[in-house]
């Protein structure tokens, strides 16, 4: 999972939740997502603290999400959820439909949007998988497919999967949040990426 959780690849249909389980886990996760974002880092916050924040027991979180990674990654999840049905479905330039050039900057700064309001959970996502490969991530696959799809009527189909790449590079949290941390504002940040973006796409 990455920036690129916002697009996850569809599973199977799910069996629908009952209404108490779907109250529950949304206790849950906004519990857990108040409690991340008051503190440093998610890691700061227990399981036992989110428990008694959501009034549950420890135990239902554990069964749920496994453990607090899986947390993260669940209310990240709920955060970005907007954002990729935007994109997968909605009207240009983020949905399919319009210019490619114009919906990969809109989708590149969508991701600076969402990484840095989630700045709290984003870097844990993306730190957190198996290996710490983010490019094996079926995620991240999914994203760089997308985009590559696009950059092929941009850039050439001999350079739009390394393009799609460098693209998603721009975005990871730690490059959002090393230059936060060195003084940028969000707003100069949004602006340099778009301004990057620009020079890529350039015609």
């Amino acid at each position: 999972m990455s920036p690129v959780d916002t697009l996850r690849t569809a599973g199977p249909p799910s069996k629908p939740e009952r209404a108490d389980a779907a109250r529950n886990r949304s206790a849950i996760l906004d519990a857990a997502d108040g409690l991340f974002r008051s503190t440093a880092s998610p890691d700061g916050v227990t399981m036992e603290d989110i428990a008694r924040a959501a009034g549950v027991g420890k135990g239902t979180l554990f069964r749920r999400f496994g453990d607090r990674t899986g947390l993260v990654r669940a209310v990240f999840a709920a955060q970005s959820a907007d954002l990729s049905r935007r994109i997968s479905a909605g009207p240009p330039p983020l949905g399919p439909g319009g210019d490619p050039r114009e919906r990969v900057a809109a989708i590149v700064d969508a991701l600076v949007v969402l990484k840095v309001e989630n700045r709290h959970l984003s870097a844990v996502v993306e730190g957190g998988l198996i290996g710490g490969r983010l490019v094996d991530s079926p995620s991240y696959q999914a994203l760089k497919g997308l985009l590559a799809g696009e950059l092929t009527h941009v850039v050439g189909a001999a350079h739009a999967a390394y393009t799609a790449d460098a693209l998603i590079g721009c975005v990871r949290a730690d490059v959002l949040h090393r230059a936060l941390d060195d003084g940028l504002s969000p707003r100069r940040l949004r602006n340099q990426v778009s301004a990057y973006v620009d020079r890529v796409l350039r015609p």
